[in-house]
């Protein structure tokens, strides 16, 4: 198309695909689009003025937000049952940070969109509507004003990586959801090494679930010449969980860092300061993911984690020999394996809604209670008769998606893959296709981000 009809088409075209579950949220998102874009310009030209105009637009978004998906939360506190028939947008959470990431760099001394089609573009985009990676203005806004012409780079790029996608998705999250769905079941007929089992299987459900997304929406961007940066790099061989952070769900993360931690005060005044503000921060991260105390209850989980490495850290530096041991090869597995298991412990908060049953299966598995062998009820783990299947297709997969994903990402500079014969590459996206329409369970469950 010529130049100046590829942001309005695509617009339209995020806009009918945001319209494919229910029509009537076009409207929010419409009217969401436009209110920020007029006040991002306001706030450019406040003046003295700028710190009020700031506030309110960082409300008036917190607020919209808030009402969809706080409300039955607040009812519920204030009286057990209530409850109001709200249905929480598809999206919401993601396309409202980057309407706040907006106004943040506008107040900073950024310059505001001058068009209001790339703004709408820029919240509406199709392939991060639903579940990001949360995009930043400034690179989107380059991207897609530059001079860019359809190449068959772009496909060689895009289509392997939305295949690769979709076999995470389909063959390991969702063959390891029933794995997950039939221990959550019923934990308490389970003890502690099959309860672990279950939060394993979890893990990586998350990951692939989540990474797959974003393989398909990167694959997706990549199609019409856009490059999300990647939002996942290897995050369960991080060293501590600081180092987590850094590589699971990127784009959040850094949001958090420079929206939240830093305009709390970020590290600048004092240990207990830098410990309440990594505190409040893992915390309303955790809330944002959702209107239940399960997800708050996570966020505090890995705010006090972060606290702990922080003191663990400075520490360390005065045991000269502890530090050493650490920075062997051993050193780093075993805090590679530790800060894989403190993982899984969060998890278990984020998968299980009903907080004391997620209190009680961490409970049990700190505890090292035995294995369960009530034979006569069939709840023997070894037994069950998904397991059988469950099992070699994940092997298999995991061993074909290491492979594919190793350093970073298949299409890094680094990657084999990118560098790999034309044949070579269609036999593995061929294999992949394949595996997918054997070994993709009967039903497939919703990506798990989406209902954030």
């Amino acid at each position: 198309m010529p130049k100046t009809w590829r942001m309005p088409m695509l617009l339209a075209a995020s806009y009918y695909f945001y319209m494919s579950w229910m029509p009537a949220f076009i409207l929010l998102i419409i009217g969401m689009t436009l209110f920020n874009w007029l006040w991002g310009n306001l706030l450019a030209k406040a003046g003295e003025q700028k710190k009020l105009f700031f506030a309110l637009g960082i409300a008036a978004n917190l607020l919209c937000l808030g009402f969809f998906k706080y409300t039955n939360l607040l009812l519920d506190s204030i009286a057990s049952g209530w409850h109001a028939d709200i249905i929480l947008p598809l999206g919401i959470s993601f396309f409202t940070f980057e309407f706040i990431h907006y106004l943040f760099e506008i107040y900073r001394g950024n310059k505001p969109m001058k068009s209001l089609v790339l703004f709408a573009l820029f919240a509406a985009f199709f392939p991060t509507q639903i579940a990001g990676p949360i995009k930043r203005y400034p690179d989107f806004q380059a991207q897609m004003l530059a001079e860019t012409k359809l190449r068959l780079s772009h496909f060689d790029e895009g289509i392997p990586l939305i295949i690769i996608g979709m076999a995470k998705k389909l063959l390991l999250a969702d063959n390891l959801a029933t794995f997950v769905q039939m221990g959550l079941a019923d934990p308490h007929v389970y003890g502690a090494p099959e309860l672990w089992l279950f939060a394993y299987a979890f893990a990586f459900q998350i990951y692939f679930d989540f990474s797959g997304y974003t393989d398909i929406g990167r694959g997706s961007a990549m199609l019409f010449g856009y490059h999300i940066p990647i939002n996942f790099n290897m995050p369960y061989i991080a060293r501590n969980i600081a180092d987590f952070w850094h590589r699971w769900h990127i784009s959040l993360s850094t949001w958090l860092r420079d929206y939240l931690f830093i305009p709390l005060g970020g590290s600048r005044n004092g240990r207990l300061a830098t410990h309440r503000n990594l505190f409040l921060t893992m915390a309303l991260g955790g809330l944002w993911h959702g209107a239940s105390w399960n997800f708050l209850v996570w966020g505090i989980y890995h705010g006090l984690a972060l606290i702990l490495h922080k003191e663990f850290t400075l520490w360390k530096e005065t045991k000269v020999a502890l530090k050493q041991a650490l920075a062997s090869k051993l050193g780093n597995l075993l805090s590679i394996l530790l800060t894989f298991h403190a993982v899984c412990i969060g998890w278990v908060f984020f998968r299980v809604q009903d907080i004391n049953q997620a209190f009680f299966i961490v409970k049990r598995m700190l505890t090292f209670s035995p294995l369960m062998t009530k034979l006569e009820a069939g709840h023997l783990l070894i037994l069950k008769p998904e397991l059988p299947v469950i099992v070699p297709v994940v092997i298999a997969m995991v061993a074909f998606l290491l492979a594919a994903n190793l350093p970073v990402s298949f299409a890094s500079e680094r990657g084999w893959f990118r560098k790999a014969p034309a044949p070579l590459k269609a036999v593995f996206c061929t294999l992949l296709i394949l595996c997918m329409i054997t070994f993709m369970p009967d039903k497939n469950p919703p990506f798990i981000y989406f209902q954030f």
